[in-house]
């Protein structure tokens, strides 16, 4: 009998660290699954800068570099030109992406390098106690926003919808917005991570797949309410589908599922 599932070879197997209902064992799994799946554990390599993405070379049975906070799209950049033939990925949430490292992730990704970016997205700062992050919704409370996000208030401004952005330049390729909050989009997202880490093999300009991703813990929610809020709050606010894909015809955005 052909087994269909199994453990992937290159996740360990150890205990996590992730507070429960996080998003990221699941994109984790995925990651991995894909990395066994097209033979490249051998040539794969993940940057994890800080925040609750530093924990992710744990979990990763294959080579990592750990850039200092906001730092990883440069070095990804430097690994990826030096391994031509190797899987880079950027492993980044939303404070070390759209916030510290802003100018490293824009000009990467106008420059056209050839890695791919998983930016995990769960709208707060996770690891550091739930401040205010750039993809805080107006109105969602956080430790740095005890009343909701204003963006009229000093120094709150409006959520960054980096999918977007990064589609105006010139140097994308493949830019995609998933989530993990049920199976159906959870296969949607494997099928946009996998697309991503096909093109960046053949060799095109930057990818990326942005994830929705619950965080209970900073929320003040149990799990279940966290993925019901993501749903209701997240999802309106940031469209699920292909935001922009050169590699095939027209883009197109889908209903969440």
């Amino acid at each position: 009998m052909k087994k269909l599932y199994g453990y992937p070879e290159c996740l360990n197997k150890i205990q996590t660290k992730y507070c429960g209902g996080c998003g990221h064992g699941i994109i984790h799994r995925i990651i991995t699954q894909l990395i066994d799946e097209m033979g490249l554990r051998e040539r794969a390599i993940i940057t994890n800068p800080v925040g609750c993405a530093i924990w992710a070379d744990l979990y990763f049975d294959f080579d990592s570099v750990q850039p200092p906070h906001g730092r990883t799209p440069a070095a990804a950049t430097g690994v990826k030109r030096v391994l031509t033939d190797h899987l880079v990925i950027c492993y980044q949430g939303d404070g070390d992406m759209a916030a510290i490292g802003t100018a490293e992730m824009i000009h990467a990704a106008n420059r056209a390098e050839k890695f791919t970016t998983i930016f995990v997205n769960n709208a707060i700062y996770g690891m550091t106690g739930g401040q205010m992050a750039p993809t805080t919704l107006i109105g969602q409370k956080a430790a740095t926003a005890p009343y909701g996000r204003d963006p009229d208030a000093a120094g709150m401004g409006y959520p960054i919808r980096v999918c977007e952005l990064l589609a105006q330049l010139e140097g994308t390729r493949y830019i995609a917005r998933g989530a993990v909050n049920n199976a159906a989009n959870i296969r949607k997202t494997r099928s946009y991570i996998k697309k991503a880490f096909e093109a960046q093999m053949s060799g095109v300009g930057f990818t990326m797949v942005e994830v929705l991703s619950p965080c209970p813990t900073n929320w003040s929610m149990e799990p279940v309410e966290a993925v019901q809020w993501l749903e209701e709050n997240m999802i309106p606010a940031f469209p699920l589908g292909e935001i922009k894909n050169t590699l095939t015809a027209a883009p197109a955005k889908e209903e969440a599922a």
